[in-house]
């Protein structure tokens, strides 16, 4: 589950990250009342609240609304209706939102925050080492997208003891790498441990501030922030829970959500169905070595029927980005053969239209590969991903 821009900084400042002073605005007229609260000589800052990045390099679709992108410099008081105007309700389009765009329902005004410079800062989860990681990078020069597919080496990467607070060691490791003064040590020590504590306390995968900016007097601000949490936790956090904004996710999102399963997607024209978020991962990068995008990933999880199975099937089928479809499947609690008899009633209901390689790889895989050749589908099975990824490849190439 994703949440809000403002929604995220509210969470961290609460863990004695510096946020700007800032309030959501859902008209006009309320933007200007939110702007002579927060400043009162300004500059303001208008931010659409879509959940995408690189809304500050985005366009609005709509005439009127102006080609400047979703996050806004605003130096006089008399252009922060009309630029609000020309947001809420205009639909926004981003690198990460694809051409159909996001409806901006509503922004958010703050006060605009003088910086010496920026840097990112990020928390994932190492799932091999069972850690939470911290990635810095200096963006000054260069998007972090762009840093991270061609220059890996400039980004930092820390893990963290679950139960600790950063040393004193990988605070300095981070002040040099980043070229900080020393009047920013301290800030920085509370600025990861915020980010840390935030993320434990309530179960994220993710937490991105892009940038973080660095004051004249040494202090941290959070200029942006993104929190995604776990859904299989989201029961321990019914406060989190209400932030769900059921009007960004896709209708296909939505779907997933009810069988429970994890449901992303992307770009690309490869629909995947895995059962694990490393294998998820994995597979995005091996078709992307390929030089293939992928356009949406289903995560499936134990536990489920045939029926919830095939449903889950039928999301992958039936996006119309999907141009070939890999399940990568390693059957552990799940079994195989409940992924076949999905894959048949989906297959039976909606068509299959595009190539589909399966991989099976554990329990119940031998009786997995004989329903699935006793229904005569045109399937192709393979012995490992790379196997799968580079069959498939060559079937798209065939369909064409």
């Amino acid at each position: 589950m994703n949440i809000h821009e403002y929604q995220a900084k509210k969470i961290l400042s609460q863990y004695g990250i510096k946020i700007p002073k800032g309030g959501i605005a859902y008209t006009p007229l309320e933007a200007k009342k939110v702007a002579s609260k927060v400043s009162f000589r300004g500059p303001w800052m208008l931010k659409a609240q879509i959940q995408s990045g690189a809304r500050n390099k985005g366009y609005f679709l709509e005439k009127g609304s102006g080609r400047r992108g979703g996050i806004r410099l605003i130096k006089s008081r008399r252009d922060i209706e009309k630029n609000a105007e020309q947001m809420l309700g205009s639909t926004l389009v981003t690198i990460q939102t694809g051409p159909k765009g996001k409806l901006v329902s509503r922004i958010y005004v703050e006060a605009y925050n003088k910086i010496e410079h920026i840097f990112y800062a990020g928390m994932v989860i190492d799932r091999v080492k069972a850690e939470v990681t911290l990635l810095v990078a200096s963006t000054k020069d260069e998007d972090i997208s762009q840093i991270a597919i061609n220059n890996p080496e400039k980004i930092l990467k820390i893990n963290l003891d679950l139960n600790k607070e950063v040393s004193a060691e990988q605070v300095k490791k981070v002040m040099e790498f980043l070229k900080l003064k020393p009047k920013s040590s301290r800030s920085l020590e509370t600025y990861i441990n915020g980010m840390h504590r935030a993320f434990i306390d309530y179960d994220a995968t993710m937490i991105e501030t892009n940038p973080v900016g660095v004051m004249k007097n040494g202090e941290l601000v959070a200029l942006d922030a993104k929190m995604s949490f776990d859904d299989n936790a989201l029961y321990r956090h019914p406060e989190i829970s209400r932030l769900q904004d059921d009007y960004e996710a896709s209708e296909r999102e939505l779907q997933a959500s009810k069988y429970r399963f994890g449901y992303s997607e992307f770009n690309g024209s490869i629909g995947c169905i895995v059962n694990g978020d490393g294998i998820a991962l994995a597979a995005m990068d091996a078709l992307r070595a390929k030089g293939i995008g992928t356009a949406c990933f289903l995560n499936v999880k134990g536990g489920v029927d045939k029926d919830k199975i095939a449903s889950g099937i039928k999301i992958i089928m039936t996006n119309p980005r999907v141009e070939g479809i890999l399940i990568n499947i390693l059957g552990g609690f799940l079994r195989c053969n409940l992924i076949a008899d999905g894959v048949i009633s989906a297959a039976s209901e909606v068509g299959l239209n595009v190539p589909l390689v399966i991989r099976f790889e554990g329990t119940n895989k031998e009786e997995a590969k004989e329903i699935l050749e006793r229904s005569k589908l045109p399937l192709i099975m393979a012995d490992t991903m790379e196997d799968a990824i580079n069959k498939l490849v060559k079937a798209m190439e065939e369909n064409d």
